[in-house]
């Protein structure tokens, strides 16, 4: 019994904490270009990261079956959507890895999540940045370089995302 709680606990530490280092399914690392894509969000918004130089872009990617991407998804929308959603010089993209509109559509709605989600179906973007683990964080910088990056959730470390990106809007 021991034994099966501790490996149910390593389980859940290994993919809940982040570090945003490489190893983690990371492509590129702190201060590279971030690669540029376009994504259209489930009201009909297109985004082009390549329009949106000059701002703060948040990526965040996500799978609606992932439980720590259920975990983030609310803080993300109560602590950074709704504090910095009338920020012109913010952008946030919510992917959702593998998912379509209608799918999207409906988790938002069942969730209750107003958040600017965009479908990702076959990882396109998703590929430019990692290979594997969710959900992932990218803050892009308004040089067009990648400031912060985050795997998993845990409160802490989202505080962290929190803080870096309230320096950056200020």
């Amino acid at each position: 019994m021991k034994k099966t709680l501790f490996i149910l606990i390593a389980i859940t530490f290994a993919m809940s904490t982040t570090s945003g280092q490489e190893g983690d399914g990371s492509l590129l690392k702190t201060g590279d270009t971030a690669p540029l894509f376009t994504a259209e969000t489930i009201d009909g918004k297109v985004i082009d990261l390549a329009k949106e130089k000059g701002k703060v872009i948040m990526l965040t990617f996500f799978a609606t079956w992932c439980g720590p991407c259920n975990l983030e998804l609310p803080v993300l929308e109560k602590n950074v959507w709704n504090k910095y959603r009338d920020n012109e010089d913010f952008v946030l993209v919510v992917l959702g890895r593998e998912h379509d509109r209608e799918t999207l559509k409906e988790f938002s709605a069942t969730k209750k999540l107003n958040l600017p989600f965009a479908p990702d179906i076959e990882r396109k973007a998703f590929a430019l940045y990692a290979d594997k683990n969710i959900p992932r964080n990218v803050i892009i910088g308004r040089d067009g370089k990648i400031a912060y990056q985050s795997m998993g959730f845990d409160a802490e470390e989202f505080a962290k995302l929190e803080e870096k990106l309230a320096s950056m809007l200020r």
